[in-house]
Parts: C-alpha cells; sequence; structure tokens
C-alpha cells in the first residue's frame, strides 16, 4: 500500500493501481487503501472506478472524511455538483479541521451561485490551513465576484506574500 501510495505521489498512477490493488488483494478491508486506489484511479481519468473505491472505502469506514472529500472531488470533475457538495458537507460534518474539504466546498459553493456560503467555507478553510496561497486566491475571487473590492486585494495579496510568483494572484 505505502509503495502504491509513494508511486501515486510520483506520478506513476499504473503502478500505484498494481500495488495497492495487491495490498488489498492482502487485506480487502483497508478503506485507507481503497481511498489511495481511488486517488490513482482519479488521476488516471478512470473516473467511474474511482468512485467505487471510494464507496468501498466509505462502506468499510463510514466516517472516513478524506474519502468523502476524495469522491467529492470525482463529482466535481463529472459535473455532479450537488453530490460533490453533499460529500464534502459530510466530510466536514466528521472532521471540521479537514482544510481540503472546506476549501472544495467553498469551489463547489461558488460554482452552485452561493457566494456567501463560500467565503465561509474558505475562511474555515484558512483558520486551518493559513499557509496556502491557493486557498486566500479562491476567497479572494468570491470576494470580488460579490463586490467586496478591499477584501478580495486582501486576500490577493495575502496569497502574493505566500507565493510571490503566483501569477492567478496578480
Amino acid at each position: 500500500h505505502l509503495l502504491g501510495l509513494i508511486a501515486c505521489e510520483s506520478g506513476k498512477n499504473m503502478i500505484a493501481v498494481d500495488l495497492i490493488t495487491r495490498a488489498l488483494d492482502l487485506k480487502p478491508d483497508y478503506a485507507e487503501a481503497h481511498s489511495n486506489l481511488g486517488n490513482a484511479l482519479r488521476n488516471l481519468g478512470r473516473s467511474v472506478d474511482a468512485l467505487a473505491s471510494y464507496e468501498k472505502a466509505l462502506t468499510i469506514n463510514p466516517h472516513y472524511a478524506e474519502a468523502l472529500n476524495n469522491q467529492g472531488l470525482v463529482f466535481q470533475d463529472i459535473g455532479k455538483l450537488d453530490e460533490a457538495l453533499t460529500s464534502y458537507q459530510k466530510a466536514v460534518a466528521i472532521k471540521p479541521n479537514l482544510f481540503a474539504a472546506h476549501n472544495n466546498l467553498g469551489i463547489v459553493l461558488k460554482r452552485l451561485g452561493k457566494l456567501e456560503d463560500a467565503v465561509t467555507s474558505y475562511q474555515k478553510a484558512i483558520a486551518f490551513k493559513p499557509g496556502l496561497p491557493e486557498i486566500h486566491n479562491n476567497l479572494g475571487n468570491v470576494l470580488q465576484k460579490l463586490g467586496k473590492l478591499d477584501d478580495a486585494v486582501s486576500s490577493y495579496h495575502k496569497a502574493i506574500v505566500l507565493k510571490p510568483d503566483y501569477a492567478d494572484a496578480y
């Protein structure tokens, strides 16, 4: 499993699928391995298979917030925003400090036109992980859409301070 995780993080997703599948042959009730298999499959563009892996992980551990977050990413990829929204909401309900799920929730809320709710999600993500410029940039984008230009500039500035070469924030 861990070798497969390293392969996935190295961009060798076919190898990751093979290694994690071998781990699951030995321990089929390993929720984390199912979720990581889903990540490798998602990276390969195999959305249906990725969703099946996340479902297996969640069947084994229904309170696995990271698997719910990952599931939301696939739903988002395939345009099922309501399903993504539900996955992210469940993830943050289970694990309120999961900053990635708050950020992803903000992205979906923005796409659904729920801008004030998106601001709240981004602010929660920043509270848990203030050092990620992408979240500050995402917040700035929503604040700009809301016409809160001074606040948007402040968010973009924070993103640039954290990542001076961040073209999107400029």
